[in-house]
C-alpha cells in the first residue's frame, strides 16, 4: 500500500548506479529532513519517496543507517558490490519480518502466508510455539508457531553475506540503569510540558502523507491525547475521528469519544460491534492472522478500520501511551507482588482458587475481575506474575489444557524461560521502569501492535502511532518513575499534560481499555462456534488438547458457573488459525 510519492515511488527503489536496491514496508517519517542532508553530500534522487532515502542513507552510513531513521519498517536492502542483503526492523515493533532459513534459502517477507508460498518452506507446527501461545496469547518475538520460521526482532537487524546469516541489536528501550523511582529530575510540570512538546511533535511528523489521515478515538486518555495534539499543529485542518463501541453498557466507550471529539471539534464518526459482527468474522480470522492472536479486541479493529477506509487511508493511533507512561493496572501491582512474594506459594493458590469460584463482574475492569487476574499470578515470580496478569495460561492451567503426549514432548519445555531472557536485558533496578521494559518488549511488541497492523492493514489502512516517535521514548524512558505513577494515579504525567487541553472528564476517568464482551458472547452468540470448534471428539481427532479438560471449561462456561473467557478465547482463535494453516493435521 502507498503512501508517500504514489506517482514515482513503485518499490523496489535504486541508487544512482543501479548497485544497491531497496524495498519497504511502513514509513519513514524524517525523510524529506534527511533527504536534504543527503543531498548536501552529493547524493542525487530520483523520486520523493521515503524508500529512496533508506538506500542512499545505506551509501552514506552503512549499517549505522538505522540510527538516522524515525520511522515503523520493515525493509530489505541488496548491495551489489558487497553481495550483502541487510534487512531491518522498527525499534518498537510495529512493521513484522518473517524469515527462515532452509536447504540454501532465505526466504522473508511481511506475512507468514509468503513465506509458505516457497516450495521450501514446510507448513509445520512448533510444539514449544503452541506452549508459548498458551502462556502469553501471542508468540513473543523472536519465536513463531512454525518450525523453521522466525521472527526479526524489534530494535534488530540481519545481513547475510556469502551465505552467513548474522543478527545484530542496534537499539533498546532505553531505561538507564539506575533509572529512579523519585527524587531527583525533573519535576511534574516540566515533565508535562516536554511530553506535550514531544508529544506534538511526533502527531506533526505523522501527518505527512499523499492521502487523507484520520484519528482512532476511542474516547480513552491515550488517542484523546493524539487527537488534541493534532488539532493544535495543524488548526486549520478538519480531523475525521472514528470509534467502535459495544451494545454492552459497562464496555461502551462511545458516549467519551464523542465528548473528546465535540471538545476538540472532529468530524467523528461512530461504529458499533456486535455479537453478529463477531461471529460473521470468526470463520475468516485464520485468513487474517499470520499466527494465533488471543486478543478479542482483534475483531473490531478489523470491523472499524474496514469502516475508516471508506473515508481515509491514514489513520493515528493511541498505542504505546500505556506501556511508556504506566497506564495499565499491571502497574498498580508492582508493589503488592513485593508483599505477596513473602507469603507461602499454597496461601496464594488458595486465594486464586476462592477467587475464581466467585462470579465475575460483567463490568470490564471491575475489582472483582483485577483481583482475580492478580491472584493468578501471585505465586510466581514478578516478571512471570505479569504477563499472566495480561492474558497468558498459568503454568499449571496449560498442563491441564494439553495432551498427554504434547505434555510428555514439552515436558522439557518452560515458555517463562523467555520472560526470564528477555528481562535479563533489562537496565533498570527500578521495579517500575523493569515493568515498562516488560510491556513493552512483550505485550506492545507480540500483541497490541500485531493486532493493530494485521487489522488495519487487512482493510488498507495504515495506523501510524505518535506515542511510538523514539525521541517520545527516549523522554518517557528519561522520566522518573513517579511522575508517571504517582499513588495509585497512572499516567501521571500525561494527565498532567493534558490539564486544560481534554475534558476534565476524559482525563480523570478510570481506565477502562479496550475491552469486548466475550464471555457473554461466548454463553450467548457465539456459543454454537465454541462448541462446534471444542467439541470433544474434534479436540480428541486433532490430539492437541485434552478433551475432557477442555469440555469441561466449555460446560462450565456456557452454564454460567464459571468464567473461562481467556482460556476458551485461546483455544477457539488457535483452532480456527490451525484450520486455516494446517487444515487435517493430527497429532494423535
Amino acid at each position: 500500500m502507498q503512501i508517500i510519492d504514489l506517482a514515482t515511488g513503485r518499490q523496489p527503489i535504486a541508487n544512482e548506479t543501479g548497485t544497491v536496491h531497496a524495498i519497504l514496508n511502513g514509513e519513514i517519517y524524517n525523510f524529506q529532513s534527511l533527504a536534504e542532508t543527503l543531498r548536501e553530500r552529493g547524493h542525487r534522487f530520483t523520486t520523493r519517496s521515503d524508500t529512496e532515502v533508506i538506500v542512499h542513507a545505506y551509501e552514506e552510513f552503512g549499517e549505522e543507517c538505522l540510527a538516522h531513521f524515525n520511522g515503523m519498517f520493515a525493509f530489505v536492502l541488496w548491495d551489489a558490490r558487497r553481495q550483502t542483503l541487510f534487512a531491518a526492523r522498527d525499534r518498537m515493533g510495529e512493521k513484522p519480518f518473517y524469515y527462515a532459513e532452509r536447504n540454501g534459502w532465505l526466504v522473508f517477507g511481511s506475512e507468514v502466508r509468503a513465506l509458505l508460498a516457497h516450495p521450501e518452506i514446510r507448513r509445520a507446527l512448533d510444539l514449544r510455539g503452541l506452549c508459548r501461545y498458551l502462556g502469553s496469547g501471542y508468540l513473543p518475538d523472536p519465536h513463531t508457531i512454525l518450525e523453521g520460521v522466525r521472527k526479526l526482532a524489534p530494535g534488530h537487524f540481519l545481513t547475510v553475506t556469502f551465505g552467513k546469516i548474522r543478527l545484530d541489536r542496534y537499539w533498546d528501550v532505553p531505561l538507564s540503569p539506575g533509572a529512579p523511582a523519585g527524587g531527583p529530575g525533573p519535576g511534574p510540570d516540566a515533565c508535562a510540558e516536554a511530553l506535550w512538546g514531544s508529544l506534538c511533535d511526533s502527531v506533526r511528523s505523522r501527518l505527512v502523507s499523499d492521502v487523507p489521515v484520520g484519528i482512532f478515538l476511542s474516547g480513552g486518555i491515550d488517542s484523546s491525547a493524539v487527537a488534541a495534539a493534532a488539532v493544535a499543529v495543524a488548526p486549520g485542518q478538519k480531523f475525521k475521528s472514528f470509534s467502535i463501541g459495544f451494545a454492552e453498557t459497562a464496555y461502551n466507550e462511545e458516549p467519551f469519544a464523542r465528548a473528546v471529539a465535540e471538545w476538540l471539534g472532529t468530524e467523528h464518526h461512530q461504529f458499533t460491534f456486535t455479537a453478529a459482527d463477531a461471529a460473521a468474522l470468526l470463520p475468516g480470522l485464520g485468513d487474517l492472522l499470520d499466527e494465533p492472536l488471543a486478543d478479542p479486541a482483534f475483531l473490531p479493529t478489523v470491523h472499524l478500520a474496514r469502516e475508516t477506509r471508506k473515508s481515509v487511508t491514514v489513520a493515528l493511533s493511541g498505542d504505546g501511551g500505556d506501556e511508556l507512561l504506566c497506564g495499565y493496572p499491571t502497574f498498580l501491582a508492582v508493589t503488592p507482588l513485593g508483599w505477596t512474594s513473602r507469603l507461602p506459594r499454597g496461601a496464594l493458590r488458595r486465594a486464586a482458587r476462592l477467587l475464581d469460584a466467585l462470579p465475575t463482574s460483567h463490568r470490564y475492569g471491575s475489582p472483582s475481575f483485577l483481583l482475580q487476574q492478580f491472584f493468578r499470578g501471585a505465586e510466581h515470580p514478578a516478571d512471570v506474575a505479569i504477563q499472566i496478569m495480561m492474558g497468558g495460561l498459568p503454568p499449571a492451567a496449560r498442563g491441564r489444557l494439553i495432551s498427554r503426549q504434547i505434555r510428555e514432548t514439552c515436558a522439557a519445555f518452560d515458555p517463562s524461560k523467555d520472560i526470564a531472557e528477555i528481562m535479563a536485558g533489562a537496565p533498570s533496578r527500578d521495579p517500575i521502569s523493569r515493568t515498562i521494559y516488560h510491556h513493552c518488549k512483550l505485550y506492545l511488541a507480540g500483541q497490541t501492535l500485531v493486532k493493530m497492523d494485521r487489522g488495519t492493514m487487512a482493510c488498507g489502512v495504515e495506523a501510524r502511532a505518535p506515542f511510538l516517535d523514539p525521541s517520545l521514548v527516549e523522554l518517557a524512558c528519561a522520566m522518573p518513575s513517579s511522575v508517571k505513577l504517582r499513588g495509585w494515579t497512572t499516567k501521571y504525567v500525561l494527565k498532567r499534560a493534558l490539564a486544560g487541553r481534554l475534558p476534565d472528564t476524559i482525563i480523570g476517568r478510570r481506565k477502562q481499555g479496550f475491552g469486548v464482551p466475550i464471555a457473554q458472547w461466548l454463553r450467548g452468540p457465539l456459543r454454537p462456534l465454541l462448541e462446534e470448534t471444542l467439541a470433544a471428539e474434534r479436540v480428541r481427532r486433532i490430539g492437541l488438547f485434552a478433551p475432557e479438560s477442555v469440555g469441561r471449561l466449555v460446560s462450565e462456561h456456557v452454564a454460567g458457573h464459571r468464567d473461562h473467557r481467556r482460556a476458551l478465547w485461546i483455544l477457539l482463535v488457535f483452532e480456527l488459525w490451525r484450520e486455516a494453516y494446517l487444515p487435517g493435521a493430527s497429532w494423535t
